[in-house]
């Protein structure tokens, strides 16, 4: 089955206000920027979003963020991102905050067919005990608390128990990708693509090369078509346009270092 569609635009039509929607990305890694511009420009909102982030650097779900369309976000991590935080502290927006562990294997689980799932993390902590601030009332207190959630014990050790996420479509970008829908991630990009994609029950792949059925090998692919239900091809400049979040450049070295050979030039963290 060929599930390429020409545009993002096209690829994101049916996208309603108040979907739930589970989006890949690590950081600024393997975001699906142009999918989520293409929702902005639809003007869909009360988005319920599982992500790992909320996106940075005005790129990604920050741009759905500060337009005031996610009413609801599950993730793990928030980050330097500013509007984040006031839109929390503010009352504006609901965050359920979990182990990035757990979150990713309830994508995992969800996709799966797992429904729920034990494990040790956040035992003793509010984490399963309850109490944790998903939404405040913009006045310095808790509007709306996490519940406590059930905990048991194997083999004398204590798991909570966390269940699958399902959502009704998953917006990812993979590094390749064929016509069938099987992709290929490349390196950070991996850690929450795939685990999103087989979240959705709709899922949307904007991949950087599109290529013929065949001319991945099996042992290659990340992620089976089967989780796939429409791939975008993005053009070159789409594909190229990849920011990066924190810059760090080497002092310059001196003559006497490079003599030594102690010292190199270049750039880390990009």
């Amino acid at each position: 089955m060929d599930k390429v569609v020409l545009t993002a635009a096209e690829a994101v039509a049916d996208v309603p206000d108040g979907a739930t929607l589970a989006v890949g990305g690590f950081g600024l890694s393997g975001v699906p920027n142009v999918l989520i511009q293409a929702l902005y420009e639809r003007g869909v909102g009360g988005l319920g979003v599982v992500s790992n982030n909320c996106g940075a650097m005005e790129s990604g779900l920050a741009v759905l963020l500060a337009a005031g369309r996610i009413a609801r976000v599950t993730g793990s991590y928030i980050g330097a991102n500013k509007e984040f935080a006031r839109q929390y502290l503010g009352g504006e927006l609901e965050v359920e905050m979990i182990p990035q562990g757990t979150l990713a294997e309830r994508l995992r689980a969800g996709g799966a067919g797992i429904p729920a799932f034990y494990t040790p993390a956040g035992v003793g902590t509010q984490v399963a005990e309850g109490g944790l601030p998903w939404r405040y009332d913009g006045a310095g207190g808790v509007a709306l608390a996490s519940p406590p959630k059930e905990v048991r014990e194997f083999d004398g050790v204590e798991y909570v128990l966390e269940h699958g996420i399902r959502t009704d479509f998953a917006l990812v970008r993979a590094a390749r990708g064929d016509r069938h829908g099987n992709l290929v991630f490349n390196k950070s990009s991996r850690n929450f693509n795939p685990l999103s994609a087989m979240a959705g029950r709709i899922t949307i792949a904007e991949v950087e090369e599109l290529v013929e059925p065949g001319e991945i090998d099996p042992d290659a692919v990340h992620l089976p078509g089967i989780f796939v239900q429409r791939v975008i091809a993005l053009t070159p400049e789409q594909a190229a346009d990849k920011k990066i979040e924190q810059r760090t450049v080497s002092a310059p070295a001196t003559e006497a270092t490079v003599t030594k050979g102690t010292a190199t030039e270049g750039t880390v963290g990009e």
